[in-house]
């Protein structure tokens, strides 16, 4: 039979039995369109997804939903996976954005991506100006996250395509995964498509997502036999034969690619579909795959088979000239291959933007792959290293191809995956990293070589596996000859993973032995630096006074010259605070460590440290301070990426901060910041443990203990504490909570515990660690005499200490546990500390219990006063339970609580007395961004002037805005 020219492959075919999955589609785009009109979407999800086997017509959905997108006028960017390129981290990403950036000037894109340049350019396939920044993943799917929510709003609506994800790189899946659970009140539809048993293990976070979106993923199923025979029929005419139709239906399994493909090599053929062809049906459909796709193959010219064996090897989509350079052919047979290919339609033209070639189906590619010879196959692999890296494709697209290449000691093999892995470290893939520095470990590296590469593969597996990081320091440092600056990074990583698997007396260990054998100066004095910090971080230290000493010893001869004496003196003004020095003495340590500059960010040196030198000024009364290192300490994190535990700690921490001053609102809203951002990071259980603890304490400061006892059990708070030093003690803030649920006998124990670990360490300060205080509660039903010891044993520390909140809080304790008319002057006393320090809340409590103390005494024109400062103070603070005892005490006297002073409330803005109103009234941030015309960010800054103009938190606000008259504009 003659041959006719081919059709396109490009050319459009109908959508049989596809009808659910159409108007499935047809149905997400409209709501789309509607919500960019302003309209409420009437949608369940924004996700959409087609999954089924290889060849049930996935790809051709997308095919349509790109067409139906267009036609709505849509933005669309597509990616997909690639059963080759799953080792190229951040592949599907790079394919959605690269269009669009690459459509900017230099200095556009710059202006375009902002401070979030540096932090994504490696894994967005930019240029880099900071080769050395290692952003953490999570600091780059943030980034990710802002670079597509940017073009989103530019370009909206916008549609993505994403095909094939079950062969998605793991980096671009995980993005996928958290930007769309995210992505709500975006004008965005996603489509996807993949084969649901093929996805890796490590999608379930993925498959769940697509599970949870309210309409379960299309699943489609095999053509029926009707719709083969009117496929077959398009193509050879409607005279075709039942029969024959039949058996065409029977061959391709209802395949829709297998159907489609037969019959339009059935038309080229011109076959009829006659009874006696049959025969030749079934050679044609046995060359749509497998074995008979092969043979087919092997029918063309060597030099052709060659191409497309190369054109397997690379992945598609591929560029000719560098599969003819694999193939060792000329650039005239590699077009003659090309055309055999597409006529036999094996190849067709790439959709991507890159163009290049790719295989008409994934089915044909797989086939072709797996049928090379291993010995030719790993040839052609180590060949395409050779030819993308000299096309000027970059280490990671070569180091692909070296992981199918076995073992030969070659050095250019080491340096091209050492240089992919590195730059994957900063692309914020260290799990793409890991691999290749695995692999380079095997071929082997020189022996000079073999330390340091170590020591990166190491930093990539630290927050995927921190036993192996363990394993591989420890080899390290076996290696002979290392260079000072290189063991002491090793060596600071080992600790670190030692601390991060809970192992913190073996982390003091080591730093101590490597402190005892460096020859360096600098280097020694920066061991003991690491000795010190993980020493006095670990909860089971066995001596820590001698510790001390010796701390205080050293840094008496030290100036703060360099960054180790200011480590070793910013250690020294902590291990001061803890044991409860004078409180010059801290913060004189602490001013010093700081004359020099000390940075969150520095490699090599943790964050410890300075987190430890700012909390020294918020325990020493001096919480401006303290908020000012943080604020910058966090912008440091924000700009280099590190949005992960650093910046889940420093939020939290910063939270304590304001817990500390009184302000609860902002104390709750920055430790749940805290917990939301530990929580997005693989293995960031300390942080974790800061967030929930001053969490639970800043509930129980509101008075919602229900709330509080939530939350410590679903993180099983009270079973179990880490071997770290954790503040606030979670033994102590869970005997809080049993506390405020009346469970006096248990946290007498837990608290009786606390003291004899930190007595035996001579932690004495109650500012640091208030276990007396709350002891002295516990006990006061029971041991009302000994609860009087405890607190004044407290006071006397606190006035060691000499700052004001801790003075203060320690005698409203002794207050409370006295009782009767001995604790009127405790009271006053607690007051008159109280309102020399920054603490609001304790002075809000002190206040209310010294009224009370005045009421119940007879005293009620001197209680009335305390009440009514008390219950005002407490509504400043966000303190509803505080509020609410002092108003039920001023009734009980017979006084009725009158309208608070916000004196300061005349003076808003209009602006900011609406922002104010619709906060006060529960008003989402987007809602009242989109009626003042401000961003979500600009909002939250305005609220921010305002509680620092007011002194209170929106249910305040509310109240207040009902007594004074508005201004003008």
């Amino acid at each position: 039979m003659a041959q006719v020219s081919r059709q396109p492959i490009t050319e459009p075919r109908s959508l049989f039995e596809r009808d659910r999955e159409l108007h499935g589609l047809e149905a997400a785009l409209s709501d789309l369109r509607d919500a960019a009109d302003g309209t409420p979407r009437a949608g369940q999800g924004r996700l959409l997804a087609f999954t089924g086997p290889a060849g049930m017509g996935k790809t051709r959905l997308l095919s349509e939903a790109r067409a139906r997108a267009v036609a709505h006028g849509f933005t669309v960017l597509s990616g997909r996976g690639g059963e080759n390129e799953q080792e190229l981290a951040f592949h599907v990403v790079r394919q959605l954005v690269q269009p669009a950036l690459a459509a900017m000037e230099q200095q556009q894109l710059r202006t375009f991506l902002g401070s979030w340049y540096d932090i994504v350019a490696v894994a967005l396939g930019l240029e880099a100006t900071d080769t050395g920044q290692m952003p953490d993943p999570t600091g780059v799917r943030d980034g990710i996250d802002w670079v597509m929510t940017r073009l989103t709003v530019m370009k909206a609506p916008m549609v993505l395509l994403l095909d094939d994800l079950h062969w998605a790189d793991v980096e671009s899946l995980g993005w996928l995964t958290s930007f769309a659970a995210r992505a709500e009140g975006l004008p965005l539809l996603i489509v996807v498509a993949y084969r649901p048993n093929e996805l890796p293990p490590e999608a379930a976070p993925f498959r769940a997502l697509v599970t949870g979106q309210g309409t379960r993923p299309y699943s489609l199923a095999p053509l029926t036999r009707e719709a083969v025979a009117r496929i077959v029929r398009e193509e050879v005419g409607e005279a075709a034969d039942d029969e024959f139709c039949r058996e065409c239906w029977e061959v391709t399994s209802g395949s829709p690619f297998e159907a489609v493909e037969l019959a339009i090599r059935l038309g080229e053929r011109e076959v009829k579909g006659a009874p006696d062809e049959l025969a030749a049906m079934r050679d044609l459909a046995a060359a749509v795959k497998g074995p008979g796709l092969i043979e087919c193959l092997g029918r063309l010219s060597t030099s052709t088979v060659h191409f497309a064996e190369a054109g397997a090897v690379l992945g598609a989509p591929f560029r000719p000239d560098i599969a003819a350079t694999i193939a060792c052919i000329g650039s005239e047979q590699a077009a003659e291959a090309t055309e055999q290919l597409r006529s036999a339609r094996i190849l067709a033209e790439g959709h991507g933007p890159g163009g290049g070639l790719e295989f008409v189906h994934p089915l044909i590619a797989t086939t072709i792959y797996r049928s090379i010879r291993t010995p030719f196959r790993v040839g052609m692999h180590n060949a395409a290293a050779v030819a993308v890296r000299a096309a000027g494709l970059g280490p990671t697209a070569a180091a692909r191809h070296l992981l199918e290449v076995p073992c030969e000691g070659n050095a250019e093999a080491v340096a091209c995956l050492w240089e992919a892995a590195r730059e994957y470290l900063r692309a914020g893939a260290p799990e793409a990293a890991r691999r290749l520095l695995a692999r380079a470990l095997q071929e082997p590296p020189l022996p000079e070589d073999r330390a340091a590469l170590l020591h990166d593969l190491a930093c990539s597996t630290f927050l995927i596996e921190p036993t192996a990081t363990v394993s591989h320091l420890r080899e390290a440092l076996t290696e002979p000859e290392i260079h000072p600056d290189l063991r002491a990074s090793i060596v600071y990583r080992l600790t670190q993973a030692l601390a991060h698997t809970d192992q913190m007396a073996e982390a003091a260990a080591v730093a101590e032995q490597e402190a005892r054998q460096a020859a360096n100066a600098r280097v020694k004095l920066r061991m003991q630096a690491d000795h010190y910090v993980w020493s006095m971080f670990r909860a089971d230290e066995p001596d820590s006074p001698a510790r001390s000493r010796k701390l205080a010893r050293l840094a008496e001869r030290l100036t703060g010259r360099g960054l180790e004496e200011r480590y070793i003196l910013g250690l020294r003004g902590w291990d001061a605070l803890v044991r409860g020095e004078p409180r010059h003495t801290a913060l004189t340590c602490a001013e010093e460590a700081l004359r020099g500059g000390m940075s969150w960010t520095e490699e090599n040196r943790g964050f410890e440290v300075p987190v430890s030198v700012a909390l020294v000024f918020m325990y020493g009364d001096q919480p401006g301070r303290a908020e000012e290192l943080f604020t910058k300490g966090m912008a440091e994190c924000a700009r280099k990426g590190w949005r992960g535990s650093h910046l889940a700690v420093g939020q939290t921490l910063f939270g304590y901060i304001r817990y500390r001053r009184g302000l609860l609102t902002e104390a709750e809203h920055w430790a749940r910041e805290g917990l939301r951002t530990a929580e997005r990071v693989e293995g960031a259980v300390p942080a974790q443990w800061f967030a929930i603890g001053i969490l639970i304490q800043t509930l129980l400061a509101r008075g919602r203990t229900a709330d509080a006892r939530e939350l410590a059990d679903s993180y099983h708070y009270g079973d179990a504490v880490p071997n770290a030093v954790i503040y606030p003690d979670p033994r102590t803030v869970y005997s809080e909570l049993l506390l405020a649920e009346g469970r006096h006998g248990e946290a007498e124990q837990r608290l009786a515990a606390v003291g004899d670990r930190l007595e035996a360490r001579a932690w004495r300060n109650p500012a640091w660690c208030p276990w007396q205080l709350n002891l002295a509660y516990a006990l006061a039903p029971s041991a009302p005499d000994r609860a009087v010891r405890l607190a004044r044993d407290a006071v006397k520390r606190a006035r060691d200490f000499g700052a004001a909140s801790a003075i203060g809080q320690a005698l409203h304790t002794e207050a409370e546990v006295t009782g009767g008319t001995a604790a009127l002057d405790l009271y006053a006393e607690a007051v008159t500390e109280l309102q020399r320090s920054p603490a609001a809340y304790e002075l809000a409590r002190a206040l209310v219990g010294h009224g009370a103390a005045l009421s119940r005494n007879g005293r009620v024109p001197e209680a009335a006063d305390r009440l009514y400062q008390g219950l005002e103070g407490a509504v400043h603070c966000g303190a509803e339970a505080l509020a609410a005892r002092a108003r039920d005490e001023l009734s009980a006297a017979g006084l009725r609580p009158l309208p608070l002073r916000y004196a300061q409330t005349d003076t808003l803005t209009a602006q900011e007395r609406r922002a104010a109103e619709l906060t006060a009234l529960g008003k989402p941030a987007a809602v009242v961004a989109k009626e003042l015309r401000l961003t979500e960010q600009g909002v939250r800054q305005l609220l921010s002037l305002v509680y620092r103009k007011v002194g209170t938190d929106a249910a305040g606000l509310a109240r207040a805005l009902e007594t004074f008259p508005r201004p003008r504009p």
